[in-house]
């Protein structure tokens, strides 16, 4: 699929798009409207719902997805799709908390992730620029240099195929680097997108625009959309970032992160290989082929929802990096992506509690979900059919490790208290008459806290900024023209429609008419 280079002056691109999205054919499917009953529901149409539902079918499971939005449009969309074990500074970190024993099996599990990947792009002979490639873990600071040594030992323990270097073929100031041999980047809608075929071609029923709203515990289980349609199934699987159905307070063992993307052109040669930094704020590099000609594609600068400086800045950042370091002269797309941390790093995935034997959540991907995707749809697989699992235990969501969760619970807990007084208390200098066309922001109204934004065209939406999750003030974000929950990370349309959990409801809308401008 052709796509057009409309933006050749360097500059950001003015709107937000993914080029993944971009450029692949995306199927639309119908939304649910009538009461159905299915072996096995799965909330998420993304690559994780996806990929289990492709590895259910094959088990001979009556299997439907329903998304919320369209398939493929999250996180999925939105990555920078590297098949990898390499998850940062992880290895080392593992090891003090979990054992040895553990740590192997994280590097397994996802190991055996890129693997069946691998197998099914072979198997079906998918077209998805699927390439092996060597990944990097660099620093550029002295700081880091006992961490990714650290780090180094951690691989020769764990006999994970790498090696501790000082270089690195890009052209950076770089003091040391780990090396994580034979790992892969691809396209990852062209991937996903042969999985859904499948998964119509032999039975699976997907469903778009659909939102699970509550479910009714059980064995079978019901669970109720929006549009008051009910799905009977023996199992059920979250697979929609914050769980649908979090009685168990996963929202306070979780935080949520955004981070940025920028697609452009170097001037100069790439050698190859994937990149990413050991500090703050993270640099992240792969290359990507656009209308015949190699892009790169920059990602990083992430911080926790709600929370981050005026988005735009994020974006600029990066450009910055790009062209500093390899004189980028064209700029594509940009966009974002949102994905949850566990308060000990790895994922939540399996039932979602121990009295509910048919109810699982895959969650808490820590921005590493092209793998981790994968390592819960075989996970929550063998655990329906009754398949004995090695990672089970490591990924279970009732687990509990002392050190750090209790640090992290507690960190996390100041943070959203901190957001909720501190947004309590604001009262923002901007009034309605001060909002231009296509600006948004947070202002005043009759000395009540409100949020505007008004179209290109002069259209204003009103919205009240207080969260329907747990009561915060979301803040507006100019980058990708939403209102985000600095607590925890539910985000919203301009008109107030929930975009992210874990708010179920929508903001509440104020109608600009009945405002008396002169007095606001």
């Amino acid at each position: 699929m052709n796509v057009k280079n409309t933006n050749n002056d360097g500059q950001l691109p003015k709107e937000t798009e993914s080029y993944w999205i971009k450029s692949t054919e995306m199927k639309s499917f119908p939304q649910l409207k009538n009461d159905i009953e299915v072996e096995v529901a799965i909330i998420g149409g993304g690559i994780t719902g996806i990929t289990t539902a492709y590895a259910l079918i094959k088990e001979g499971f009556k299997v439907a997805i329903f998304e919320a939005s369209s398939v493929l449009n999250g996180t999925t969309g939105h990555t920078t799709a590297k098949i990898t074990a390499q998850h940062g500074l992880i290895y080392d970190e593992l090891i003090q908390h979990f054992g040895k024993e553990k740590a192997r099996l994280y590097y397994e599990a996802n190991l055996n992730a890129a693997k069946y990947i691998e197998n099914n792009i072979d198997l079906h002979g998918i077209e998805c620029e699927y390439r092996k490639e060597d990944a990097y873990l660099y620093t550029t600071s002295s700081d880091y240099l006992a961490d990714l040594e650290k780090e180094a030992e951690a691989y020769r323990k764990l006999g994970i195929d790498g090696e501790y270097t000082e270089s690195i073929p890009l052209d950076l100031n770089v003091k040391a680097a780990v090396i994580m041999k034979n790992q892969a980047q691809f396209h990852p809608l062209q991937y996903v997108t042969r999985l859904l075929d499948y998964i119509k071609e032999n039975g699976g029923e997907i469903y778009e625009n659909s939102v699970a709203t509550r479910m009714e515990d059980g064995n079978p289980a019901i669970v109720h959309f929006k549009n008051e349609s009910k799905v009977t199934a023996k199992y059920v699987i979250s697979s929609s970032h914050f769980p649908f159905h979090d009685g168990r307070g996963y929202f306070a063992r979780m935080h949520p992160e955004r981070s940025y993307v920028i697609a452009a052109k170097p001037e100069k040669t790439f050698p190859g290989g994937m990149y990413i930094n050991a500090e703050q704020p993270t640099r992240s590099i792969r290359s990507v082929t656009i209308n015949g000609e190699e892009f790169l594609l920059f990602s990083g600068d992430g911080h926790k929802t709600g929370q981050g400086k005026v988005e735009m800045k994020h974006y600029e950042a990066l450009e910055k990096f790009a062209k500093e370091n390899f004189d980028t002269k064209n700029i594509l797309y940009r966009w974002s992506a949102q994905d949850l941390v566990t308060v000990d790093k790895v994922p939540y995935i399996g039932k979602i509690s121990a009295g509910h034997e048919n109810i699982f959540i895959a969650t808490g991907f820590r921005k590493w979900g092209m793998t981790t995707s994968t390592v819960a749809a075989l996970l929550i697989t063998d655990l329906i059919i009754g398949k004995a699992n090695p990672y089970e235990d490591l990924y279970t969501p009732s687990r509990f490790v002392v050190d750090p969760s209790i640090k992290e619970i507690i960190k996390e807990n100041v943070n959203v208290a901190a957001n909720l007084i501190g947004g309590k208390l604001e009262r923002p200098d901007k009034e309605l008459k001060d909002i231009k066309e296509g600006e948004g922001s947070v202002v005043t109204i009759k000395g009540a806290r409100a949020g505007a934004y008004k179209t290109e065209t002069g259209e204003l939406f009103v919205v009240d900024t207080t969260c329907t999750h747990m009561g915060c003030e979301v803040n507006w974000n100019g980058g990708d023209k939403t209102w985000d929950c600095p607590c925890h990370g539910s985000r919203f349309s301009f008109e107030g429609e929930v975009m992210e959990g874990p708010a179920a409801r929508p903001l509440k809308k104020i109608d600009p008419n009945s405002i008396d401008y002169t007095k606001s």
